[in-house]
């Protein structure tokens, strides 16, 4: 398996400006780590429930899982100190912790933290129930021997090596179960009380979450590694690219992550701060609608292909957020194949709308949250398909508005974004070539393709296929079949940019390493007395 290139993957190698000189500034306290970003996506702090990126990156701190991913790529230790892989399935042995509580976590917790998940058949169940784990079958597969060892069977639709990262993603956090159940209302399974509240084993507890406003970490004094370096993590909402320049200028912040391209350029060969630009194996993305008259033909969804300047907007928007990308793997990603020759093309766009039979165009609506670099994008896709008579009319909105039209196929054409959970073809492409169950009765929300209500049985079979490939050499062809089918298709989920987090830290912040997958562990983290 190719790992993500180590030069893109490791955020202080890649592109790291650093360069050492004071400003005259009023310095955030030397014990607490201040990050300005945009919370407005951030619906929800149950690992069980929420899967959009911020809020992916608190939970990581708050809780652990049987194992991690590196920002390399690898699977490491994490609660489980070992696991041993036969022909049926993976036996896990934990290492002794305690929760934040006192209680300590055993393999009683991972099985019900597992079963939870699942159970409340959210949208962050996705992962599992895609590889054959659901509500009916988890309490036979998942099953604790004795406090210290957890027994996960295959599903018979998974390989160690997708199991182990899939365990490793924040939805499979292990939480306390002592401590969820005190909080249960009407068989919610603490649902209510978990969304603002913390019951993990992590380095952080929560100390206070006010939505679009701030979120307040405080240190785990016992957590099993040892005490976090900072006592205090703050995380202020910051939705306004200039007013968190300037904050993050004056040392109101020590890291700035929701930043524009034009702001972001500021601090390139800047005293006193360093950028990190991460790769997430993942994608800006223009998903259509499927079931709209005009969008289930795959001649418009080509229309719309050719009538988007990639390069354009890449250059003039996207910058250090993304690449010119419409395939949904990596370009560095072995088995990658280069994308297709979808590109501004006025003409052939016209002449593709003419053939669907909408010469003289149409109007759809574009639903994007207001969030850098995603409105932005909206209104350059907006210009751009105008030459080619596609009226669009964007609806901005907050993040729990357009999550929710994106679950509900409540939406003409929206702007998602994904990252990958493997570092390989199938963990980023994945999400974009499995449906295995298209109707509306299914109310799949948690899958990324059938939001669009694209029926795709074909790819989906052969992602099946290549899932459980053994062999590498035909895994690999495989890989290659799945993308040139899904761009035969005329694909619903169309990937337009390859996604980066371009962030900027202060020189006095040491040991932040951005992970691809925004799991991006804080506990180890200093603050320098000078820049």
């Amino acid at each position: 398996m190719k790992h993500f290139s180590k030069g893109l993957f490791v955020g202080a190698v890649m592109g790291a400006l650093t360069i050492a000189a004071p400003l005259s500034h009023a310095a955030t306290p030397g014990d607490q780590l201040v990050i300005g970003t945009s919370l407005a996506q951030v619906l929800s702090l149950d690992p069980h429930q929420a899967t959009e990126g911020k809020a992916v990156e608190i939970m990581s701190n708050l809780y652990d899982r049987l194992v991690n991913s590196t920002p390399d790529g690898k699977i490491v230790p994490q609660l489980a100190e070992s696991w041993k892989v036969d022909d049926k399935g993976i036996t896990f042995t934990l290492r002794q912790a305690n929760f934040a509580s006192g209680n300590p976590v055993t393999s009683k917790d991972v099985v019900y933290s597992l079963g939870r998940l699942l159970k409340l058949d959210q949208a962050a169940a996705a992962n599992l129930k895609r590889i054959g784990y659901d509500k009916t079958n988890v309490d036979k597969l998942v099953t604790a021997a004795d406090d210290k060892t957890v027994r996960i069977d295959f599903s018979g639709q998974v390989t160690a090596e997708m199991l182990l990262y899939r365990l490793a993603a924040s939805t499979t956090s292990v939480v306390d179960s002592v401590e969820v159940q005190k909080h249960v209302t009407d068989n919610d399974w603490g649902n209510a009380w978990m969304r603002t509240h913390s019951a993990g084993s992590g380095p952080f507890t929560l100390n206070r979450w006010s939505p679009n406003e701030l979120v307040i970490l405080d240190a785990n004094k016992d957590y099993v590694a040892g005490a976090p370096k900072m006592k205090r993590v703050i995380v202020r909402h910051v939705p306004e690219s200039q007013v968190e320049r300037l904050m993050l200028e004056r040392g109101d912040i020590d890291i700035a992550s929701a930043l524009t391209a034009a702001d972001l350029s500021t601090f390139k060969d800047k005293q006193g701060f360093t950028i990190q630009r991460i790769p997430t194996g993942g994608f800006y993305v223009l998903s259509m609608n499927a079931g709209n008259q005009y969008l289930s033909n795959p001649k418009v969804r080509e229309a719309i292909a050719y009538g988007i300047d990639y390069k354009g907007i890449e250059k003039t928007i996207m910058g250090p957020y993304g690449r010119a990308r419409t395939v949904p793997v990596p370009e560095n990603f072995e088995y990658a194949i280069p994308s297709p020759d979808w590109h501004l093309d006025v003409e052939k766009s016209k002449q593709l709308l003419a053939e669907a039979g909408y010469k003289d165009g149409f109007s759809l609506t574009l639903k994007t949250i207001a969030q850098t670099p995603r409105i932005d994008l909206a209104t350059a896709i907006q210009a751009s398909l105008a030459q080619v008579g596609i009226k669009i009319d964007i609806q901005q909105g907050n993040g729990s508005e357009i999550i929710a039209a994106h679950r509900a196929r409540d939406f003409d054409l929206l702007i998602p974004q994904t990252s990958a959970y493997m570092p390989n073809v199938l963990g980023s492409m994945e999400q974009f070539s499995s449906n295995p169950d298209n109707s509306k009765e299914a109310n799949n929300a948690g899958n990324f393709v059938w939001r669009s209500a694209w029926d795709i049985p074909e790819l989906t079979a052969l992602t099946a296929k290549a899932s459980m490939e053994p062999d590498p050499k035909k895994r690999g062809e495989l890989y290659v079949e799945m993308q040139k089918m899904f761009v035969e298709q005329k694909p619903a989920v169309l990937p337009m940019f390859e996604r980066f987090e371009p962030i900027v830290l202060s020189s006095k912040v040491e040991g932040y390493v951005g992970h691809p997958t925004q799991l991006t562990r804080l506990e180890n983290v200093t603050k320098s007395e000078t820049q």
